[in-house]
């Protein structure tokens, strides 16, 4: 496997653009941000800033139906649809409720718990959106570890929306160019975020994963999961669990 020449001295950022990827991008003390801009990413981000104490991502739906008979509140979504029997889906607006304040909520998800149960072996795991974005990006700029930015995408194949975010935060980490040195995928996805920055609904029109979420009447979720530095919490996943990372 052919591994990028990293300058002594500097931290190595990395886009994996798929989890079918994730063996090829894994460094042993990285930190993978998981990203799946729409929508299970930010709904976490969501879940945490109204309130959720834990979060418990599974990949599929019999675990999740077992929480939900333990009396769990359980969050299912498949093909951008919510799962009938279940308490939410994969809408953040779903998660903007007091019913889950100081809660443990189960989720599973079509592409995002399924990053995260890639990912789960890794030496540290937090939670990407838009919506933390720039407490993110302050929080990873002060570790010394490498970075790995793991895109969801949709059922193991490439989303934009994934890759804009994931060079977002490459953009920001990169400006620090004595620390960082982005790997190809990376530079790729800095580059796309520049240029799509100021309109990033633009750059999206047509892509696959917007097209199937406005098909289903979702064009708010779309434009709240776009929405800027909603919250300044990071999720973290501990002993199988996500948490509020404490900075």
């Amino acid at each position: 496997m052919s591994v990028p020449v990293v300058p002594s001295g500097k931290l190595l950022v990395e886009v994996c653009l798929s989890p079918q990827l994730y063996a090829s991008y894994h460094r042993e003390h990285s930190i993978v941000v998981v990203i799946d801009i729409f929508r299970a990413t930010s709904a976490i981000c969501t879940a945490f800033q109204y309130g959720v104490d834990k979060m418990i991502p599974v990949a599929g739906l019999e675990e999740a139906s077992a929480y939900k008979a333990k009396g769990y509140l359980v969050g299912a979504e498949r093909n951008g649809v919510a799962i009938d029997g279940f308490d939410f889906g994969n809408s953040p607006f779903s998660y903007m409720s007091d019913a889950i304040l100081g809660k443990t909520v189960v989720i599973s998800t079509t592409n995002g718990t399924q990053a995260i149960e890639a990912a789960r072996h890794a030496h540290q795991v937090v939670i990407g959106s838009f919506l933390n974005m720039t407490a993110l990006c302050s929080w990873l700029s002060k570790q010394e570890k490498d970075v790995m930015l793991l895109c969801s995408g949709w059922k193991n194949r490439f989303s934009m929306e994934d890759m804009l975010f994931a060079g977002a935060v490459s953009d920001r980490l990169s400006r620090d160019e004595k620390r960082f040195k982005l790997g190809d995928a990376a530079l790729a996805a800095k580059y796309m975020f520049q240029t799509a920055q100021k309109n990033p609904y633009r750059l999206l029109h047509g892509s696959s994963h917007k097209e199937r979420l406005s098909a289903l009447g979702l064009k708010e979720d779309i434009k709240y999961c776009l929405s800027l530095d909603k919250t300044e919490i990071i999720p973290v996943l501990e002993n199988g669990k996500l948490t509020r990372l404490l900075v």
